[in-house]
């Protein structure tokens, strides 16, 4: 079974990045925004090297002469200037405001959007304190897929109930564009199932995608987001405070997230997450995630890849009670 991620915004998505780039590299990208339309997934822009533009199916630069170009030694190449305007800009010229956020290496700005950094670290005490200078920035654009999870969901539903479901993806694969929608179909109920309290505990920011704590995607109308909380501390936040039917978090990886996982499902609350992994194989080679199935958590397993496009999935595999 195939689920289409294709962005269902007429205008391009470019849109809400352009006006945050530097003059020149705006100049260059902005007459590609309609050509590029949905499918630009990420622009990779690193200190004097060629702009990067990643779609769904290719890598592209732009030349000096504003072409576009598959071949990246011909591509525009970016200036200290260049780096240090664009991320002015997204940091609102107040590096001070934005520091919690310098320091976690992203910064989301209106639309959801994320903004990686790299460059020199300063560390204190085996922390992340700052980034003292930039070397490269990677925006990687959100997307609202809309039903892209209408035709997984009801394999998901069990005596009325979702199953406590793992989504297992390589990068790239539309893991988190698929959690999303599960989370606002699930929020708002369907014929499958009645509406739910959820709670999304969004380490990453990507999920719901919060600009400044509010969400930027439509998660549905019963849905509290715990935004850039680590994932053990904020589901155990929702059993205590926010009594959810449901949680979701993304990327689940480390002991003490298998931790909180089992306390969610030891107070009756039913479990949505995934985990970076290309097949069942690859998690049971990982002694963390081999516990997540050998003690039997997940009911389901929905295992991800982009073999026709983001969003194929693979396999199902279902060990539902009876």
């Amino acid at each position: 079974m195939d689920i289409v991620l294709k962005n269902q915004r007429k205008e391009s998505i470019l849109q809400d990045i352009l006006p945050y780039l530097a003059p020149d590299i705006y100049k260059l990208i902005a007459p590609h925004s309609l050509q590029l339309g949905s499918s630009l997934e990420e622009i990779r822009l690193r200190c004097n090297q060629p702009i990067v533009l990643r779609t769904t199916d290719q890598e592209l630069t732009i030349t000096r002469q504003g072409k576009l170009d598959s071949k990246l030694a011909g591509g525009y190449r970016v200036k200290t200037e260049d780096l240090s305007r664009t991320i002015a800009s997204i940091s609102d010229n107040s590096f001070y405001a934005f520091e919690e956020e310098i320091r976690r290496g992203f910064i989301t700005i209106p639309g959801g959007h994320r903004v990686g950094l790299a460059g020199q670290m300063v560390i204190r005490d085996n922390q992340v304190h700052n980034i003292s200078s930039f070397s490269s920035i990677a925006i990687r654009m959100a997307r609202q897929i809309k039903g892209c999870a209408s035709s997984l969901l009801p394999q998901l539903v069990h005596k009325g109930r979702v199953n406590n479901t793992l989504v297992v993806s390589p990068p790239r694969c539309g893991k988190t564009t698929l959690l999303r929608d599960l989370t606002r179909i699930l929020s708002s109920g369907d014929d499958h199932i009645p509406g739910c309290n959820i709670t999304v505990v969004d380490e990453r920011s990507e999920i719901a995608g919060c600009y400044h704590g509010i969400p930027q995607m439509d998660i549905g109308p019963r849905t509290d987001v715990l935004d850039a909380c680590p994932k053990a501390l904020g589901m155990m936040m929702a059993i205590r405070s926010l009594s959810p039917d449901i949680l979701v978090t993304d990327e689940l990886g480390r002991k003490e997230d298998l931790y909180a996982v089992r306390e969610c499902i030891n107070a009756g609350v039913n479990i949505i997450a995934s985990v970076h992994a290309g097949s069942i194989e690859e998690i049971q080679r990982r002694d963390i995630l081999q516990d997540l199935l050998s003690q039997g958590i997940f009911q389901s397993i929905v295992i991800l890849s982009r073999r026709h496009g983001p969003g194929t999935v693979e396999e199902i595999i279902r060990w539902e009670e009876e």
